[in-house]
């Protein structure tokens, strides 16, 4: 395998691995506001978390160039920082990343909040224990399944991403350039033989991604 290839391999990883963590920290109380909550704004705020199931990644993709470009609020808020342009860099990637792969975290959490119903929370109270308390004592290691669940197909989906990867980080080498995008450089040069030893992990990959989370989440497999 060639050496690109490998820096793509690695860079993807490294891409899934950051995303997946910071997901887990920002998705956590989103899930738990969302599983609990009795507000008007639960539609609303639900119906956002849910839009890249939908939304091509180019258009979301193109948004968030807009917004993080020059002229953009963030771009001129990171300018003034002197962080720079977030656009076609490391950071800009994990950025888009997380609002593309937020549903698929978010939304098993919330499910397994759900399903964990009042009664152990009730139950926690009763004993005295603070909505701190219970929450990390009670309602975590109950939706232990949602996280392992969520954590998987974020990642997941993370390594799989393509077009709101090349809206935001392009195509540099060593620095935006990930799997799915350099299996689109093999093909465009032709280089099927190359592209097939990548595609083709990526269907093992993927295969065993969801065999581990059939097989090891028994929660997951009776819920579909």
């Amino acid at each position: 395998m060639a050496e690109n290839d490998l820096s793509a391999i690695w860079l993807t990883l490294k891409l899934a691995s950051v995303v997946t963590l910071l997901l887990l920290l920002i998705g956590t109380p989103i899930s738990w506001w969302l599983a609990r909550t009795r507000s008007r704004l639960k539609g609303v705020v639900g119906a956002i978390v849910a839009l890249p199931l939908v939304l091509p990644p180019t258009v979301l993709g193109f948004y968030l160039l807009v917004v993080m470009g020059p002229h953009g609020p963030v771009g001129k808020l990171t300018e003034a920082l002197g962080i720079g342009m977030l656009p076609f860099t490391f950071p800009g990637l994990v950025i888009a990343s997380v609002f593309y792969s937020m549903p698929f975290v978010v939304q098993p959490i919330q499910n397994a909040f759900e399903a964990i119903g009042d009664r152990p929370l009730e139950a926690a109270a009763t004993l005295r224990a603070s909505p701190w308390d219970a929450f990390w004592s009670v309602a975590v290691p109950l939706a232990r399944p949602g996280f392992l669940s969520g954590a998987i197909l974020g990642f997941a989906h993370t390594v799989g991403e393509f077009g709101i990867v090349l809206m935001i980080g392009g195509n540099i080498p060593d620095k935006t350039r990930v799997v799915s995008v350099q299996i689109y450089d093999h093909v465009e040069a032709l280089e099927y033989t190359a592209a097939h030893w990548l595609a083709g992990g990526m269907v093992l990959f993927s295969f065993l991604v969801l065999l581990g989370l059939y097989t090891f989440n028994p929660a997951r497999r009776k819920s579909l």
